[in-house]
Formats: structure tokens, sequence, C-alpha cells
């Protein structure tokens, strides 16, 4: 038995990666937040469904705090879902990630959105007085005090990890009495358990491999929430990609910036250096959606169909791309690539997932 799909949407993520100008030279962190926001006005424009900015603390990216460059967004923008693509708030404190998002959310006539995770960089901890020893703890007691604020009613609350609150006025309150908010997850099946023990929409970051593999965690996700008496809502998913003319050019374009920024991470985690062979597999069967408009839109809508997800946000840059290889990058996603994934998923899917 099969059944349609319906709703799709079709995100950009970025961490603010610094970009090349069109002489070679890396441009400043200044110009790499202004150009993020030339690119989320772009991607408005070509009718992308939502913009997800990355939470990092380290010099190869550029966005700190994703809340301040939305904030700027919402102000040059018209429909676009603003989203954080992750929210680290193991280090951060829930009461003012709510007190941000909200005002991100009045600025912009309700279209904020933040996805919860622990993040895949750790600089964050050291830097605002927390103990690694505590990564577990500090997620765990921290979603539950953000659970709690989001029903926007006073809030008394105690922990191990900050103060304890007894009847807390969290202000200011969304216009709507909601708002949006995500758990991202890297494959932990108990972050999976936990975004449906709190209700929340699972977005899973699968950025190596098959993504059919990934199928499991969303089985595992809504037999949680059944069990929990809470919603399955449909699940998203989260991987590098890029959109050029042509499938040569794109890898062209990409794999420099890729091999640098990926041989430096696996300097500090022990992988071994990166081969344009196995960069070229991963695009041919992993979860590298690089190439033209048809190819990305081929790739996305075989890997919806895998997991059964109803989202899907293209992390767009890879290192050090140049400026005007995203513009253009951006605007094949939202006006070719985005059309044609949903003319391929108008048919009809397995209930299980599979094509």
């Amino acid at each position: 038995m099969t059944t349609p799909i319906t709703q799709i949407e079709l995100g950009l993520d970025t961490f603010g990666d610094i970009p090349e100008d069109g002489r070679g030279n890396l441009v400043s962190e200044a110009e790499a937040i202004r150009r993020v926001v030339e690119e989320g006005v772009l991607a408005d424009e070509v009718g992308v469904d939502v913009i997800a900015l990355g939470e990092h603390h380290r010099s190869d990216y550029a966005i700190s705090s994703p809340e301040a460059v939305l904030a700027g967004l919402a102000t040059r923008t018209e429909r676009i879902k603003l989203a954080s693509g992750v929210t680290v708030l193991s280090s951060d404190d829930p009461v003012r990630v709510f007190q941000r998002f909200s005002t991100v959310d009045a600025m912009s006539g309700g279209r904020a959105q933040v996805i919860l995770g622990r993040g895949s960089f750790t600089e964050s901890f050291p830097l605002f007085g927390y103990d690694l020893a505590d990564y577990d703890t500090l997620f765990e007691e921290k979603i539950e005090l953000f659970a709690e604020v989001l029903k926007e009613q006073p809030v008394t609350w105690q922990g191990t990890t900050r103060a304890p609150l007894q009847g807390a006025e969290i202000h200011p309150r969304t216009e709507s009495g909601h708002l949006d908010t995500w758990v991202g997850v890297g494959g932990s099946p108990q972050s999976v358990i936990r975004a449906a023990r709190y209700d929340f929409p699972l977005m899973l970051a699968i950025i190596g491999g098959a993504p059919g593999r990934f199928a499991p965690y969303v089985d595992l996700y809504r037999r949680a929430a059944a069990q929990l008496g809470t919603t399955a809502h449909p699940v998203g998913m989260h991987s590098h990609g890029f959109v050029a003319d042509s499938d040569q050019e794109a890898a062209d374009i990409v794999w420099p910036h890729y091999k640098r920024n990926r041989d430096r991470l696996g300097a500090e985690r022990g992988w071994p250096p990166v081969t344009r062979e196995s960069f070229e597999d991963e695009i041919a069967h992993g979860s590298l959606y690089i190439g033209s408009p048809e190819t990305v839109a081929q790739r996305i809508a075989g890997a919806l169909r895998a997991i059964d997800a109803r989202r899907f946000d293209m992390v767009y840059t890879s290192g050090s791309t140049p400026v005007d290889a995203r513009l253009r990058a951006v605007e094949l996603y939202g006006r070719e690539v985005a059309p044609r994934v949903r003319e391929l998923l108008a048919g009809t899917i397995d209930e299980g997932g599979d094509a």
C-alpha cells in the first residue's frame, strides 16, 4: 500500500564558514556574516522554506550567535523560516535562549525556529565555564527546563546546573503562544527517545554514509512517541551539499575546500586524510548532495524516501567555497532543486519509506 508525500520543506544550512572572495582571499569574519545575510535574503526570494544557522566558536566559522544574525534576516525577509542549526543548549541558558528566539519570532512575525542540540564541537564548554564531565547532565537538565519555559507559564524548576526558578515569569512571550522547537540528533538512540519524550520534532544530522541507515532511528522515534503518548512529528534531515550548473563543476568547486576543511577536522579527531576517490564515492552513494540541480534533486528525493522524512536541510557551505559560487548554489537550490524534489515526490512511496 502506498501513501502520497504532500508537505515537504526544503531548507538551507550554514555555519558561517569563512569564504574566499573573487581573488581567492579569505574574507573577514564580519564580511562572512554579512554574506550569510545576503544569502539568506536570496534564499527567501527564490522560495527556500528555511534558513538555519549553526552555532560555533572556532576561527573557521563566523557565526557564534545564530539568533543575532537571524534577527537581521528578520528585517530583510518576508516568508522564509529563520532557524538555528543548532543552538548548543548545553553551554547556554534555557531562559535566555527562549528570550532571544521569542524576540526573533516577534521581529519576523512568527517565523523563528530553534533546533536544540549538543553541538559537534566542544569549544563552547570551557569558553562559558562548563565542565565537559557534566556533558550529559547539562543537556538533560537544560532541555527539561527549556520544555517548561516553552509552556509560556510561570516556571518552577530545580536542577544542579543553574539556579532554581520559583514561579518565574519569562518574557517576552510569543504572539502565538508557541515557539517552533526541534531537537537535532547525530545518531544516539537515547537522544532520539529524548526528543520523543519532550514532544519535539526530530532533525537527523546525516553527514556520512547512505541515508537509509538512519531509517531505524525514525522508526525508534515513532515507536517511542507512541509509547510515551506524545506526537510523532514529521522528521527532518540535514546533510552537506552544493549545487552548480553541472555535476563536474559542482564537484570541482567544492573539492579543494572540502578537503582542506575535512583534513583539518580529521587532524583533530584522528581521521585519515580524505581522498578525491572517497569524496566522489560519498557523492554517488553517501550523504554529499553535490551536483547539478537535477542530480541533487534526485538524490534528495531518494534520501527523503529512504527514511520517510518530510524535510531536507542542505548545508550549502563547505569550508572556504567562494562567495559568488555560494550565491549561485542558493539560487539554483531555490529555483530548480526544491521544485524538482516536490515534483519527484508528488507521486507515492511505500508506507515503510521504500521507493
